[in-house]
């Protein structure tokens, strides 16, 4: 299996509900490191995994959306816990999208599989991966 990453950040604020969450339930921000990893099995015609300016570029404007935002004002996030674990699914979810719309090039759509990884500090990450 073949793979290629790009990496971006982008920072948030957000707070949770239920005491699991501890002080973490009042509001707190928190700068996001994420690599987005695209697997296939085989290259495309051209001997990549995908084009890395696109996949950079997408990666980018999905990020771009939620830079600087407070996750907790956001409707499509009304009632949910934007915990690590979530946000990388929500990641996964727009960048599959852009694979599907094209915006990642015609070759992407041999793509098998797609990681998304938020690191939260050195010692904490959490990912979400699914087939394409």
């Amino acid at each position: 299996m073949y793979s290629l990453n790009v990496r971006d950040h982008f920072m948030i604020a957000h707070s949770f509900t239920g005491e699991v969450f501890g002080p973490a339930q009042r509001l707190h921000g928190a700068t996001y490191v994420v690599d987005a990893t695209f697997l296939r099995e085989q290259l495309d015609d051209d001997g990549l995994v995908v084009d890395i300016g696109l996949a950079s570029q997408q990666l980018g404007a999905i990020l771009a959306a939620m830079n600087y935002q407070n996750l907790d004002d956001h409707p499509e996030f009304e009632g949910r816990n934007t915990t690590t674990e979530f946000l990388a699914r929500e990641i996964h979810t727009l960048l599959a999208d852009a694979i599907q719309r094209g915006k990642l090039g015609p070759s992407a759509s041999g793509l098998s599989a797609l990681r998304v990884t938020l690191h939260e500090s050195h010692v904490a990450w959490a990912a979400y991966e699914g087939p394409l």
